[in-house]
């Protein structure tokens, strides 16, 4: 009950006040560059990493990016930046 009404805060706060969904809602922000780059702000940690994969735990569920000849550029607590070939990325729900 008090999740919901957390989450109803939020976003009458974010619709009201015109704050960025990403800041109130603690949601991730990316930016990708074509399929060369992508830059991951606001995630909670990374579980996986090879040359084809990246998975990167967020509040809600998991981020999956899938491509070829990763390189993790930059790697901050809460930011990450992958270059590579970018096939593909998902949201896993937990």
């Amino acid at each position: 009950m008090l999740k919901k009404l957390r989450s109803r805060m939020n976003n009458w706060m974010t619709n009201t006040m015109e704050l960025p969904a990403d800041v109130m809602m603690d949601l991730p922000r990316i930016t990708m560059i074509g399929q060369i780059h992508i830059y991951i702000e606001n995630h909670r940690g990374l579980l996986t990493f090879s040359d084809t994969e990246l998975r990167l735990l967020l509040k809600q569920g998991q981020l999956l990016v899938k491509g070829d000849s990763f390189v993790i550029k930059t790697i901050l607590p809460e930011e990450i930046l992958l270059e590579g070939k970018i096939n593909q990325v998902m949201y896993l729900e937990e």
